[in-house]
């Protein structure tokens, strides 16, 4: 179950620990279940298919398949839907920057926090 929030006190990426300076979140989709994409759900997230394989349905009804180990770049896409692939349960880990410093800043180039 997707809850948005980190639920391995030693999340890992490419089999590698997450930095604690990193935000993450593992995203499941079970076996023959899609996902509607939201594009906020994604913004500055790097991600990788951790288990599984995805598929992706973009508005214009074209598809396009990832293995477990892909990484992709969900953000600002054109997708109606996100899929698990031949009926096998997906698992998705998205790594991104946390959204601001301590100082108000954001750690993302040319944004501030409102």
């Amino acid at each position: 179950m997707d809850t948005g929030e980190p639920t391995d006190p030693a999340p890992r990426f490419l089999g590698r620990l997450v930095p604690a300076s990193f935000e993450h979140r593992v995203v499941t989709i079970p076996a023959g279940g899609a996902r509607p994409y939201d594009a906020a759900e994604w913004r500055d997230a790097i991600v990788v298919v951790e288990r599984g394989e995805i598929e992706l349905e973009a508005l214009d009804g074209q598809r396009q398949r990832f293995g477990c180990g892909a990484l992709v770049w969900l953000d600002g896409v054109m997708l109606r839907w996100i899929r698990s692939g031949r009926g096998d349960e997906a698992v998705l880990v998205a790594v991104s920057r946390p959204p601001a410093g301590r100082d108000g800043v954001s750690a993302r180039p040319g944004r501030r926090r409102p």
